[in-house]
């Protein structure tokens, strides 16, 4: 008897496109459902801060709640400027992959030798090695123009954007978008 034709059903195989098919779900609703890019981009919510102080409580405020949305636009901005230096986008996309499995893709807090470690500090440990590793593959001059670029993009965003709309939650200590202003 022959088996032309038919398709072969293992176990590795199933289990190989069910952590896939995980994985793209986890991508929809860890980079999707964080902070919507439209509220991120709300023309209403757009207006210059009434003094420095004003300013800096939007800049603490946006930074907290936009955190994800703010780390994407600084990848991305790095990513093409990177384009022209191969090596470069190697060990980026490599760091990217640790981006995925430590920063975005988790679902659980992140554990090492029994301590939790906050999402702040995933981030900043991440940034400085992505940087520290793509300056030492020659590009220095694309990755500080770059991170220089992104840093004053996501500034001029977050002091620009208002925050009469985002409230914390005291229960869960996450910033939830509120059905009035303040």
């Amino acid at each position: 008897m022959t088996t032309y034709g038919t398709i072969p059903t293992s176990s590795s195989q199933g289990k190989n496109i069910e952590y896939l098919s995980r994985a793209k779900a986890r991508i929809k609703s860890g980079l999707g459902t964080r902070r919507p890019w439209k509220q991120m981009f709300n023309l209403s919510s757009v207006n210059f801060p009434h003094g420095v102080s004003d300013a800096f409580a939007r800049v603490k405020t946006n930074l907290g709640y936009f955190r994800m949305n703010y780390a994407v636009i600084m990848l991305s901005i790095l990513f093409l400027s990177l384009l022209w230096h191969p090596i470069s986008l190697i060990v980026f996309v490599i760091m990217m992959a640790v981006w995925l499995f430590l920063y975005f893709l988790r679902d659980e807090a992140l554990m090492v030798f029994h301590r939790t470690i906050d999402d702040r500090t995933v981030l900043v440990v991440l940034s400085i090695l992505t940087i520290v590793l793509l300056l030492l593959t020659g590009a220095t001059w694309n990755i500080v123009s770059s991170v220089l670029i992104g840093l004053a993009v996501v500034l001029v965003h977050a002091v620009v954007r208002t925050t009469d709309d985002l409230s914390l939650d005291d229960d869960a200590g996450e910033y939830l978008v509120s059905s009035s202003s303040v």
